[in-house]
């Protein structure tokens, strides 16, 4: 069997030292956030993406050899496990690979060959594979099989003997491995995709209109154009095939099989080779290759909404500062909410500033400006959006103090407004107000209130729906891990939610911190956190260097540094004397030391020098400075957009073909991967994220199909 620890340092070109080491720690119940972090010196500072490679190849390749021993020992049984054939398998390192071996040997329905077996046509098979060599002797196949008519059997003419005996060959060919691997590969390589709209489709009448006539080799089909063929089929509008070169395969076929020169035995075997291979291997190795193109446009695509959703999560909050909150409407008024500095809500009002009491909703909005101090206004980005910009921006020229203005990402907010964790908060507030909170919080603090909504809500790709799931569901949920480690939580204000996403919490422990929190106050410091219920010395170790508290009893407390590590600390703060709590600012001191002397059996030089940064920046927040978009005034709706006119929008979403930007007129624009910048662009990730605040220009508008062409080139690029 396979020595997996060695198969995955050659695999990722990492030493068997790495790689047995964070298997070890993995095994011990580690996580990823922490190991990343705080144990460098076991992994030769892997960071998390190479962590999480070895898992999940490690995962991959231990459910390989758990279907090998199952495999091995189903095929022992018939009795049939030679020991060339026990060597194959155990060399596998694919699972098709080890179920093409598996597939001759594999319990199946009953099979046209299994019923010419039933009636004793094996020997003829066999008699006629033995006329298959270069040096066979001709005979009369049509003799020989008259020797097996049986019509108790069903066997009436030495031509139904020979049918059941082409069926026998016919499968073997069909179940042989290597024919299985050539042909599944010649098909990826050179098959290829061709989809055509249906009859019941007129032409410019779906938004599927580029694959009308469409067709582009298997292996070369980009995964927005795979998930968009499958989901145009699904919906019935486009017909898919895979077309590919038949006569090749016959020729393939027939070069690797036929040996003999008798002309009828040939003959035979052509026709048994043009019925197995389109009866039993065509669909199948078909079905492979779209199985695995859209395996690998999963994947691809699911890696674009892991970095969608980390530039989401990870969007520079503009602080935690008094707010307004306002979810816009027309015919219904705007829902205002008030928000503290801590994101606490205070008040709750309705306005109609575009109903005929314009007046009447400017006092509103001026006295809760003025009666809280408001610093910070979000609007959240639905209808009526910019009539309610503007409408705010015309009460904040009457201020004195003018608070900043910004329209906020709102997609997801009426999820979570419904959901039973709005329903926990704020029990006592209907889903309007609950909306408008959710819109405030996101503006302060993003991460804080997105991870209470589920991520394929929050709108992180085109085709979210139509990937895998299951592996979305973990890819997401281990994006929204690393974010909120990566970050750091306030232990004494954070959400159970977000404490959830914690290396070490689950939602169990996540819930007895808060309850504890709510009981006893504030957490003094990290190692109160052990007398909450359920949080062990593990726990403890997994989650304590990603909590913070802010002015607690151990200015450390407010740090990335781990517990664990705070001797280390102290022993440099004596070394350089200066009092723990006056280390952040002996920022030169902490430069000029000699970390090597501080180095221990469990501490080396990378875990020191991390120390050292975070004591320079202590309590830094790593995410960027907040900045938001100026949509232009009087462009509002589709309608007003014009090509050629320059505007200001933000990214909402990046995809494999470009990014989309809101430019303020609810519907977001594409910006095509060839207008992103006046060069080739192989990945608009490389340009664009999530959150950005962009310069665009209008190409094109199709208010019918609802399309926005925009660009980011040069005007004389264009």
């Amino acid at each position: 069997m396979l020595n997996i620890p060695s198969v995955l340092a050659q695999e990722l070109s990492l030493s068997a030292n790495q790689v047995e080491n964070t298997l070890s720690l993995l095994a011990e119940g580690a996580t990823i956030p922490f190991i990343s972090r705080y144990r460098k010196e076991r992994t030769g500072s892997l960071d998390e993406v190479q962590i999480r490679a070895i898992a999940e190849r490690y995962a991959y390749l231990s459910e390989l050899e758990e279907r090998k021993a199952t495999i091995l020992e189903a095929i022992a049984s018939q009795g049939k496990l030679t020991d060339e054939l026990k060597a194959k398998i155990e060399s596998c390192f694919q699972k098709n690979e080890l179920e093409d071996l598996y597939l001759p040997y594999r319990p199946k329905r009953r099979t046209r060959a299994t019923v010419a077996r039933e009636k004793g046509l094996e020997p003829l098979a066999e008699f006629i594979k033995s006329l298959n060599t270069p040096t066979a002797k001709p005979v009369s196949l049509e003799a020989e099989a008259a020797n097996y008519i049986d019509e108790e059997k069903g066997v009436k003419t030495a031509e139904d003997a020979l049918k059941g005996a082409s069926d026998i060959l016919a499968e073997e060919v069909a179940e042989t491995a290597e024919f299985r691997a050539y042909l599944r590969d010649y098909l990826m390589k050179n098959g290829r995709f061709v989809s055509k709209i249906k009859d019941d489709y007129p032409e410019g009448s779906t938004k599927y209109e580029m694959y009308r006539n469409f067709q582009i080799k298997a292996k070369d089909i980009a995964p927005h154009n795979m998930l968009a063929l499958f989901r145009g089929e699904s919906e019935g509008i486009l017909s898919l095939n895979l077309e590919f070169d038949q006569e090749f395969v016959q020729s393939y076929l027939e070069s690797e099989t036929i040996r003999t020169k008798i002309p009828e035995v040939r003959n035979f075997y052509r026709d048994l080779l043009h019925d197995g291979f389109n009866r039993l291997m065509k669909n199948s190795l078909i079905t492979e290759v779209r199985t695995d193109r859209k395996a690998y446009a999963d994947f691809e695509s699911i890696k674009t909404f892991e970095a969608n959703l980390r530039e989401l999560l990870l969007s520079p909050p503009a602080g935690m500062k008094p707010t307004l909150a306002i979810d816009p409407g027309l015919r219904t008024g705007c829902k205002v909410a008030v928000l503290n500095e801590t994101g606490k809500f205070m008040e709750y009002q309705t306005i109609f500033p575009h109903t005929g009491k314009p007046t009447q909703a400017a006092t509103t909005v001026k006295t809760l400006i003025e009666k809280y101090q408001i610093e910070l206004i979000a609007i959240g980005n639905g209808t009526a959006s910019r009539e309610t910009d503007e409408f705010v921006g015309d009460v904040i020229k009457t201020l004195d103090r003018k608070p900043i203005s910004v329209i906020v990402n709102e997609s997801g907010a009426s999820i979570y407004s419904a959901s039973d964790v709005a329903r926990e908060e704020f029990p006592d507030q209907d889903v309007t107000v609950r909306g408008a909170i959710s819109i405030g919080r996101r503006l302060q603090d993003p991460l804080a209130e997105l991870v209470k909504i589920d991520p394929k809500s929050i709108g992180v790709g085109q085709y979210q729906h139509d990937v895998d799931q299951k592996l979305l569901r973990k890819k997401l949920d281990d994006t929204v891990e690393s974010c909120v480690n990566y970050v750091g939580v306030d232990l004494n204000t954070a959400s159970k939610e977000l404490l959830t996403f914690v290396s070490g919490l689950t939602p169990t422990i996540a819930k007895n911190i808060v309850t504890y929190r709510n009981e006893n106050g504030a957490f003094p410091n990290r190692r109160r956190l052990l007398k909450v219920a359920k949080l062990g010395p593990k726990a403890f170790e997994q989650s304590a260097g990603f909590l913070r508290i802010r002015g607690g009893d151990n200015p450390l407390d407010n740090t990335a540094v781990h517990p664990e590590s705070y001797p280390v600390v102290e022993a440099i703060a004596k070394d350089i004397g200066v009092p723990l709590k006056q280390i952040p600012k002996a920022a030169d001191r902490l430069k000029s030391i000699d970390l090597k002397k501080y180095v221990t059996d469990t501490v080396g030089l990378p875990t020191l020098k991390d120390i050292i940064r975070e004591l320079e920046k202590p309590g830094r927040d790593p995410r960027a400075e907040f900045k938001y978009a100026t949509f232009k005034e009087g462009v509002k709706e589709m309608s007003d957009l014009k090509v050629g006119m320059e505007l200001e929008g933000i990214v909402t979403n990046v995809a494999n073909f470009g990014a989309f930007v809101d430019i303020g007129v609810h519907q977001d624009g594409l910006v095509h991967i060839s207008q992103l910048a006046d060069r080739f662009v192989d990945d608009p990730k490389e340009i664009v994220k999530v959150g950005q605040v962009v310069n665009v220009r209008v190409l094109s508008v199709d208010e019918k199909l609802k399309r926005i062409g925009l660009s980011m080139r040069a005007a004389q690029q264009r």
